[in-house]
């Protein structure tokens, strides 16, 4: 059997620990025992933490991973003859094999054009309108990304905008905030005025990319929409026996704000890793940096050095060249050993 490789990489926050905040919680959680199927005080307390974090009631369901939550979650939104709106790099559509399809009996996914990973509020009124016949999947939902799949982050006035086109067309919203942290981060904004005060009727909140081990949170805002969604969770097998493992890592994010610190520092040292890139004329930044992620165009042969140098990275996510994502524990000397060797390939 190898030896464990402990050296942090670049190639997705997915790859990092768990945070100690998280991990203590999930320790004191694991004391004695405590009832089943999230019955239990760690899964009403995480509840609470964030409705005290939105600052508004909502209903919250803890699930395994962001294709359950997503994918249910839109499922809950419309009927199997409606349609979905999301963008081409949207993870809903490039990265769940179908699911939102399969747990929503068939909805349609549309793809939308927009610059940086963001929907251009004319194409969905272009969309809404293209067709309004029987034979055609009616529009029903919107799906955002906070922050995009390309790193970007829509503004308050962007997502503002998007909630009026929304309103306008009768769709309901959907928010895949499997980076969301970084997104608020990024604007300095308070929770709730990048969700329910911009319309947002349900909310995947990502646990695992900012210091959590397993699990993620489904959030609705508008609680009509969350009827029966706990039977959606079961039938789904998202259901977990021993809830409060799912539960009390969010306890341990959200208590004392760590969640948005290390939001706050995986962005910072992403913007850091960018400024370096920038340095070398032989290299392009392919979106603005304005979360915890870095796209570049690096020539090829640099690629295969940097790879034989041991960093691992993607090359097929988004629309081309190389990300790199900075996580809740990565630090500045991963970045300068990174900027290094690369400068090394390139010569």
């Amino acid at each position: 059997m190898n030896a464990p490789n402990h050296r942090r990489q670049f190639a997705s926050d997915n790859y990092s620990g768990v945070c100690p905040e998280a991990w203590s919680a999930l320790e004191e959680a694991n004391l004695g025992h405590a009832p089943s199927y999230g019955d239990d005080p760690w899964t009403s307390q995480a509840a609470d933490l964030i409705r005290e974090t939105f600052e508004t009631q909502c209903e919250v369901f803890f699930v395994f991973n962001g294709t359950a939550a997503n994918s249910l979650a839109l499922a809950s939104l419309c009927q199997s003859y409606h349609s979905i709106l999301c963008h081409e790099t949207a993870h809903a559509e490039t990265d769940e094999c179908g699911a939102p399809e399969f747990f929503s009996n068939g909805t349609k996914v549309l793809l939308l054009p927009g610059p940086d990973g963001k929907l251009d509020p004319l194409a969905i009124d272009r969309m809404v309108k293209r067709r309004s016949d029987i034979h055609y999947p009616k529009p029903k939902v919107l799906s955002l990304t906070q922050a995009t799949e390309l790193g970007t982050v829509y503004s308050r006035e962007e997502l503002q905008t998007i909630r009026h086109q929304a309103q306008q067309s009768n769709l309901r919203i959907h928010m895949d905030g499997a980076r969301f942290a970084n997104g608020v981060a990024a604007l300095g904004a308070k929770p709730r005025e990048t969700s329910w005060e911009a319309g947002v009727d349900v909310l995947c909140l990502g646990g695992t990319k900012n210091g959590s081990l397993v699990g993620e949170a489904v959030i609705f805002f508008n609680l009509a929409l969350a009827d029966e969604f706990d039977y959606r969770c079961k039938q789904a097998g998202q259901l977990a026996s021993k809830m409060r493992f799912l539960a009390a890592p969010w306890v341990g994010l959200l208590k004392n704000g760590a969640w948005l610190k290390y939001a706050a520092h995986a962005n910072r040292l992403a913007a850091s890793l960018a400024e370096s890139i920038r340095q070398m004329p032989e290299l392009k930044i392919l979106f603005p940096t304005q979360a915890n992620s870095v796209f570049v165009q690096i020539p090829e042969r640099a690629i295969a050095r940097l790879r034989g140098k041991g960093w691992l990275f993607y090359t097929f996510i988004g629309q081309g060249g190389c990300r790199f994502m900075c996580s809740w524990d990565t630090t500045e000397e991963d970045v300068r050993q990174l900027v290094a060797d690369l400068k090394q390939c390139l010569t």
